[in-house]
């Protein structure tokens, strides 16, 4: 769209959030829900009538509580603010965002007092994306996060033999990158006669609705790992959507639990699956049957500590598997200052580096490389952050649980065989749709409620073995 088109589109998205606003706040569906509320339908609390009644009264409430003006100004600031963050994420200028900042925290703010909170305002924020969740929840789980993630960051950046990844980082051609890329989604279990492959400028998966999901990669001629681990990522949301119950599509029963939830899919295909020494013992043949002249030696040991690195970056997006849960609680630090009125707009830069001081031992170069990298706030998503992490430590319990049921899950990978645990998830948590908020599917898989114990202890034990700590 050209730059002057923002301000028409801005108005024209303002007028679809109003007229979305009447369809979802149309008083006859909550007539309709109290008839249905009052009905023999619901008597089990579980049963797909009742759940599919429960969260549409969820949704509704929620909907009716917000605003239909205060929808509207929110898609037009953010469209007009999103062009803005691009001009200023280009000239590393926070100041030029910093006015549409303010504005959108304080329209955030006055979301939060329309949905209603139980103890700070950024509850009803987080609710949205997580439901069930409080951001006191959030708050003891990342602080037990960072208390055991902020020392093994400086233990590995101490550690003797740190292992270099420039074997993923020599001539790979993008067309072969691609033909890798597909074969790794189909051999996961991605059904390509009801999906797409396309390359954008982000990576990105779409369930479109059954029949019709579609992954967006983006590959780079001399590093595998960005298209490798983009599409192992985007695979895991895939699967997710293309495991939903297709004869309860457009209903509760037919959608994801939780962002958290979801992310928690693609983490686990990537980073538990995707980084484990097991699939790199599958996949090294074939890297070396396609890219024979860049690798024609490349054993599974060397490309396994390669895709190990760890290294702290000022980057999340490419943040290796030990230091990216520090970068998502500096966000929810930040974005949680910002709804309590306890940090200013003006002040977030210097938030951030401190941040990033602290935690990860860097400071990142410029208002591009820091706090202007996320598109996240610009679009409004304040709350959503935290969703991310989250997703790490589902995905390590599930990922567990799996592995204890399952039996010898790394011979499985090892041989390609990924359909065993495809299945597991299919029936714990793709199936399910949201019968169970996030936390509590999880401990019906599982055995016990979300632990972040799990994950950090994983984490020490795989790194602590390949750095020798």
């Amino acid at each position: 769209m050209p730059a002057a088109g923002v301000e028409l589109r801005s108005e024209q998205l303002a007028f679809l959030a109003g007229l979305q606003h009447d369809r979802a706040t149309d008083p006859r569906i909550g007539e309709l829900l109290s008839v249905l509320e009052g009905s023999d339908l619901v008597s089990d609390p579980t049963s797909v009538p009742a759940v599919n009644v429960r969260e549409m009264r969820y949704d509704y409430e929620r909907d009716t509580r917000m605003p239909r003006a205060l929808a509207a100004e929110l898609a037009r600031t953010t469209a007009l603010a999103h062009q803005e963050w691009v001009a200023a994420r280009q000239d590393a200028d926070f100041t030029r965002f910093r006015p549409w900042l303010d504005r959108i925290v304080s329209l955030k703010r006055n979301e939060a007092e329309a949905i209603g909170y139980t103890r700070e305002p950024y509850d009803a924020l987080l609710d949205e994306h997580e439901p069930g969740m409080t951001t006191a929840d959030i708050a003891m789980l990342f602080t037990s996060i960072r208390e055991d993630l902020v020392p093994l960051v400086a233990d590995l950046r101490d550690a003797e033999g740190q292992h270099s990844d420039g074997i993923l980082h020599r001539d790979f051609p993008v067309d072969r990158q691609r033909v890798l890329a597909e074969g790794v989604a189909a051999s996961l279990g991605f059904d390509r006669g009801a999906g797409r492959f396309d390359t954008s400028a982000h990576p990105f998966c779409s369930g479109i609705g059954p029949g019709d999901c579609r992954i967006t990669l983006r590959f780079r001629a001399h590093d595998l790992s960005e298209g490798l681990f983009g599409v192992l990522h985007e695979t895991g949301h895939a699967l997710y959507d293309q495991g939903l119950d297709p004869a309860h599509h457009g209903t509760p029963m037919g959608e994801p639990a939780s962002l958290g939830i979801h992310e928690s899919q693609s983490r686990l295909w990537e980073n538990l699956v995707g980084r484990s020494a097991a699939f790199w013992e599958y996949l090294s043949p074939r890297l070396r049957d396609l890219f024979h002249e860049t690798l024609p030696d490349a054993n599974a040991l060397e490309l396994f500590r390669a895709a190990n690195r760890v290294g702290a970056s000022a980057n999340r997006v490419r943040a290796d598997q030990v230091t990216y849960n520090l970068h998502v609680i500096i966000r929810f630090e930040i974005e949680r200052g910002l709804i309590a009125g306890d940090l200013a707009a003006g002040d977030v830069p210097a938030a951030w580096n401190e941040g990033y001081r602290r935690y990860l031992g860097i400071t990142p170069d410029d208002d591009a490389a820091g706090c202007l990298q996320d598109m996240h706030w610009a679009s409004g998503l304040i709350g959503y952050f935290p969703t991310y992490t989250l997703g790490d430590v589902f995905a390590a319990q599930l990922f567990a649980a799996a592995s204890s049921e399952l039996g010898d899950l790394e011979g499985l990978m090892r041989r390609g065989d990924f359909r065993p645990l495809l299945d597991w998830l299919r029936r714990t948590v793709h199936r399910q749709g949201r019968r169970y908020r996030g936390a509590e599917l999880v401990q019906r898989a599982t055995g016990r409620p979300p632990d972040p114990r799990l994950l950090t202890s994983a984490l020490r034990q795989k790194f602590g073995e390949l750095y020798g700590l």
